[in-house]
């Protein structure tokens, strides 16, 4: 078991920042990527529709023997991953925005939230702001359009400093000092978020500590690989295979699959 990969979905390119963060901390493992791009983005669609493509997505990782599914989607875990724990028989990481440790820090009582519709919309989501945030403020953003951008390859694009430029005013004139970013797509966009926003706004994604809880439930389940063999790291899309490409870089081949 301990050789068998680790599956990673996201509904696109985006999760490839957390698979970075895993590949990181744990290079001795193998790894399955799934980009679910056709259906890019998940934020939009309704519950069902999330949790049936969260189901697709883990069945194919599953087939491929996956030891452990990391769901690198904020929109599908806070809409699919009670639903995949309790009818999968393999365990599951999830990602949620970092409200926690902004709520907690802030000294300006205002944080600002980047996220898509079907997260900030969410039950899990509500109850994790209403735990640690009920004290602040939270400006709350839909980044509509950015997932579509980056899917397109225009991450760097005018239209993308416009959108992003507009969804931060509000957060600006709120004096936010802490920025969270609730979707996997979104890291990429942090070099352009440093230039738009003030020197004292910090910025926070889940990368890291989903790294870091993969490596603990690994090793809770006695499945970490220590071996020392050629790791083989793979990436699947079912969409634009350049656009994963440009964003993993040469070492990596990136492969077409109807899914």
């Amino acid at each position: 078991m301990s050789n068998n990969p680790i599956g990673i979905f996201d509904s696109g390119v985006g999760g490839t920042s957390i698979w970075k963060e895993i590949h990181q901390l744990l290079p001795n493992e193998n790894t399955i990527y799934l980009a679910d791009s056709l259906n890019a983005p998940y934020g939009s669609k309704g519950s069902e529709v999330i949790t049936e493509l969260s189901i697709k997505n883990t069945e194919l990782l599953l087939s491929k023997n996956c030891k452990l599914i990391v769901v690198a989607c904020n929109t599908a875990t806070t809409n699919a991953i009670d639903y995949l724990r309790k009818n999968f028989d393999v365990p599951f990481i999830g990602i949620e925005p970092a409200i926690k440790p902004a709520a907690l820090n802030t000294k300006t009582n205002a944080v600002g939230i980047l996220a898509t519709k079907g997260t900030l919309t969410s039950a899990l989501f509500s109850k994790t702001s209403g735990m640690f945030a009920s004290h602040i403020k939270v400006v709350e953003q839909v980044g509509e359009g950015i997932v579509e951008l980056i899917e397109s390859g225009k991450l760097h694009s005018d239209e993308m400093k416009g959108l992003l430029s507009e969804y931060l005013k509000p957060m600006i004139s709120a004096n936010i000092d802490y920025l969270v970013l609730g979707c996997t797509h979104y890291p990429y966009l942090i070099p352009m978020l440093i230039e738009l926003l003030p020197n004292h706004v910090k910025i926070i994604d889940s990368g890291e500590a989903v790294a870091r809880q993969t490596k603990a439930i690994l090793e809770q389940h006695n499945v970490l690989n220590t071996s020392i063999s050629k790791v083989k790291n793979e990436f699947f899309t079912n969409g634009n295979v350049d656009v994963m490409a440009t964003l993993l870089g040469s070492k990596f081949d990136v492969e077409y699959l109807e899914f």
